[in-house]
């Protein structure tokens, strides 16, 4: 948003002149709000807009350049969409991947590490549980590195710490070296703190307006897509030799050795392809956001905004009750599983699979339905109502003694559950424009945390106390008050959408320190029914679009 408050008043930037050709003849008072007499003098300066041929701009611009005017400045900066921003996204979603497959590698198989480790069932609950533990007091010093240090930097933190832990892990396989193991899975935790926040930050200063709900899909698809394989390979790589400990063993430290390589070479290739931003921005919305230097930057007040923002709180809890419930469900999935279907080791993975890649299929379904419809507020609600269905059916058909309708059941879950972590990301993003995104998705993801902390440890303890049924109901409950909860987002301002509205010549006319008032006389903008829109700056004055009998656009200041 331009600084001094430029607000859109009604409908979306599409309907906003792509291209529009200013030729000023005078401006008058600088920085003075002329009265009476003088707007007479400002019939005779006046600035014309024309509407520009459309073949010649395609001559003049390239397909995958705008211009934007920054406030105050004379120069015009143009937006590009880089290649490279492709490599960011994909170096990103693979170690982001790789650090979701340590998350859960342990959980899916608890009945082979309680009988390797010698502990009970909780002590390998913990070693989830403690991702979400090291996120919530982590998330501000990692959203405070990342707004004033850059993106890189946190990239880097986040795939080196992420290929540490892996590497701990590897001297951790011996029955009396739990406390190994946990601290190697303490290190794998805080690197997550350092790359659940990344996906809205990479997709807004990479993408472009019509790409930007894709790729923060798509990013957080790689975080989805390793949860995925982490419920899928540990079951076939260490299989249930309970009576040889030795070969168990054997098939733990394969599994370790294989994660650490992998993710040395990504921490590699972090290194090589990360950048903090491209040379030119990749949308007006980023073009006309302040470009505070760091020092001028403060946290602090970005946080005290975000807390101020109503609509904001209202989808910290409904995210956090989704999300936790989801985190909830995937680690405790192996202890229902095996408490309605004996040695079913294997299936409980792969319906952890068929869970997760459902939900694959939803985050790009809605990242998609997003960029082409921006009905954030339905799609959110819909999505909302949706799994609030999907467990109550998986709730009542997991003990029917039908392990492929579970497979049905959770898949089914998963598409709408796992489906809605993109949207709560793009909301949060869309209510809370201008304040950073790695903020904003930093707040959600520690609400997320502090859910999941507290829904794995009720329902783990419903679960063994009585049975899956009791535990699931207690989501159940919790999912039905999110549905309130999203519903009463549906005031909640879309800023970001509305922001990039302005037509770049014009956001330089009204976005100067020293404000020159204009009178422009007429231009022809787009078709002849079309709708224009209203603007208001500093509440001094409009710029109204209205439409003249001989088809031109009359723009009054």
């Amino acid at each position: 948003m331009v600084a001094g408050e430029l607000v859109q008043e009604h409908l979306r930037r599409d309907n906003a002149p792509d291209e529009i050709d200013i030729s000023c003849k005078r401006s008058v008072h600088n920085g003075a709000v002329p009265i009476g007499d003088q707007y007479t003098d400002l019939t005779n300066g006046s600035a014309h807009l024309t509407e520009l041929d459309s073949k010649a701009l395609e001559q003049e611009i390239p397909p995958d350049e705008k211009q934007a005017m920054l406030p105050g400045e004379e120069t015009c900066i143009e937006t590009k969409l880089y290649w490279r921003r492709f490599s960011v996204l994909a170096v990103f979603s693979f170690y982001s991947l790789v650090n979701a497959f340590q998350w859960i590698q342990y959980s899916i198989i608890t009945n082979i590490f309680t009988h390797f480790y010698n502990v009970s069932s909780d002590k390998i609950d913990w070693l989830s549980i403690v991702y979400m533990v090291a996120y919530v007091p982590l998330i501000f010093p990692a959203t405070w590195l990342l707004d004033k240090k850059g993106l890189k930097l946190t990239a880097l933190m986040g795939a080196g710490l992420n290929c540490v832990g892996a590497w701990v892990k590897c001297a951790s396989v011996r029955p009396d070296l739990f406390g190994v193991t946990m601290t190697g899975q303490i290190i794998c935790s805080i690197a997550q703190v350092f790359i659940l926040g990344l996906p809205s930050k990479i997709a807004s200063v990479w993408f472009g307006p019509k790409e930007v709900s894709t790729a923060c899909a798509t990013a957080v698809l790689g975080n989805q897509l390793g949860t995925a394989i982490g419920f899928l390979l540990p079951p076939v790589l260490v299989p249930n030799t309970v009576e040889d400990i030795e070969l168990m063993g054997h098939n733990i430290s394969v599994m370790f050795y294989w994660t650490a390589v992998v993710s040395t070479a990504l921490f590699i290739l972090t290194v090589i392809v990360m950048k903090d931003r491209p040379s030119l921005p990749p949308s007006q919305a980023q073009a006309v956001l302040p470009d505070c230097a760091p020092e001028d930057y403060s946290y602090r007040q970005s946080i005290i905004n975000l807390f101020k923002n109503k609509p904001f709180i209202l989808l910290l809890i409904s995210y956090g009750i989704m999300t936790g419930s989801f985190y909830s469900v995937s680690t405790l999935l192996n202890q229902m599983i095996m408490a309605c279907y004996k040695n079913q080791e294997l299936n409980a993975g792969r319906i952890g699979l068929t869970l997760v890649v459902a939900g694959m299929v939803g985050s790009i379904i809605c990242g998609l339905w997003l960029d082409h419809t921006k009905t954030y507020k339905m799609t959110t609600l819909m999505v909302y109502i949706l799994s609030f269905i999907g467990m109550l059916v998986f709730t009542f058909t997991l003990d029917l003694n039908n392990i492929y309708l579970v497979f049905f059941t959770a898949g089914v879950l998963g598409f709408f559950m796992t489906g809605y972590l993109p949207l709560g990301f793009e909301f949060g993003v869309e209510i809370t424009y201008p304040e950073s995104e790695g903020t904003s998705s930093g707040l959600l993801n520690a609400f997320a945390q502090i859910f999941g902390i507290i829904f794995t440890l009720i329902q783990g303890r419903l679960t063994t106390d009585y049975n899956p049924l009791a535990g699931n109901l207690f989501l159940c409950v919790w999912i039905f008050l999110g549905i309130f909860l999203t519903g009463w987002l549906g005031r909640a301002n879309l800023k970001r959408q509305k922001s990039p509205a302005v037509s770049p010549p014009l956001t330089s006319l009204l976005g100067s320190s020293n404000v020159n008032f204009y009178h422009v006389e007429s231009c022809v903008l787009g078709k002849a029914n079309e709708s224009f829109n209203t603007f208001v700056f500093h509440g001094f004055f409009g710029i109204v679009f209205r439409q003249s009998p001989d088809k031109r656009c009359i723009v009054d200041v």
